[in-house]
């Protein structure tokens, strides 16, 4: 089902599609009640009629609209149109990560900036017992004036239902061990081997994410999804040194640290990541180092406390397993 300029979605008049993904079309639209623009996701009619997509849709809604935060895309409404569900959010405009890394590896200020408004929003899921399972630069949307939010929690896991809604239990992805959840290249190791996940997952992503942004490159490369997916579970991304940048000795035991293969040696949480990350000290006065380094530097700068647009629209991640 397409939607026409001028077709009601009850208060919410469509103005022009803004783009697709696999788990529906998204339009620009105008609220007649409060009178500004918002996005609406439409699920295909013929989705509707999936459990386990209209589930992961729901869930989407559910989750985030729990989320409130400003590096996280709000959630306005839930509907349905015609047998098919929509979610009314905010209209961003800017553009994704994956857009910005287009042109290359950001400057160091820049990325530590980004990269530490992902970790707060990325607290904020975590503190509700929301694992994203999907973190990725298409999911990471810059808006014009610099701020970052997180999109698309349709992969999410709620750990403990209790803040986000009482039948949360019945709505969050119940994963069976064995079952491969996110995208190749930005999966955890725990992920690849369809192992239980938590937090912590997301931070291996987030780490995969940061290398790329100050790399301007992949952190685990390969041929074939399996390659990939082998290098993730057997390799260390190449150093940072071979991009002949100044990259902060903290920033990069930062990266490291959250690459880490085993969960037990990464950061334990996202604020402890987000607090190393504003301790990071400006690149001008610090050096080049390599992505890999040891649990112990990190522990010894004190971050590992406490125990261990529509541009967007265009580029609507697609919210399931995805092998590219």
């Amino acid at each position: 089902m397409t939607l026409t300029a001028g077709t009601k979605l009850g208060p919410y008049e469509v103005v022009a599609p803004a783009g697709s993904g696999g788990m529906g079309e998204v339009y620009r639209a105008h609220d007649s009640r409060l009178n500004r623009e918002v996005a609406i996701k439409v699920l295909p009619e013929a989705f509707s009629r999936d459990p386990d997509r209209l589930r992961r849709f729901q869930q989407e809604a559910q989750a985030v609209a729990a989320l409130n935060h400003p590096n996280i895309l709000a959630i306005h409404d839930f509907g349905e149109h015609q047998g098919s569900p929509y979610i009314v959010m905010e209209l961003l405009e800017g553009e994704t990560l994956r857009q910005r890394l287009l042109s290359g590896a950001m400057p160091t200020r820049k990325a530590t900036d980004y990269a530490t408004q992902i970790g707060v929003g990325l607290a904020a899921a975590h503190d509700k017992g929301i694992v994203h399972r999907d973190l990725k630069p298409e999911n990471i949307f810059i808006t014009r004036d610099g701020r970052v939010k997180i999109l698309d929690f349709g992969l999410a896991k709620v750990t403990h239902p209790e803040p986000v809604a009482p039948d949360a239990a019945t709505l969050a992805s119940q994963t069976e061990p064995g079952v491969v959840m996110g995208t190749v290249g930005y999966m955890s190791p725990e992920q690849v081997r369809g192992q239980v996940t938590d937090h912590r997952s997301d931070l291996f992503s987030f780490g995969a994410i940061l290398y790329e942004m100050l790399s301007g490159k992949r952190s685990f490369h390969g041929e074939t999804s399996v390659e990939i997916m082998n290098a993730i579970l057997k390799e260390d991304p190449p150093e940072l040194t071979e991009i002949g940048r100044t990259i902060p000795t903290a920033l990069g035991r930062i990266v490291g640290h959250c690459l880490e293969k085993n969960p037990a040696e990464r950061f334990q949480s996202a604020r402890d990541l987000s607090f190393a990350l504003r301790a990071v000290p400006d690149s001008s006065n610090s050096s080049i180092v390599s992505v890999k380094t040891s649990r112990n530097a990190v522990l010894a700068m004190g971050a590992h406390r406490g125990g261990v647009g529509a541009a967007w629209y265009r580029h609507w991640p697609i919210a399931h397993a995805t092998f590219r």
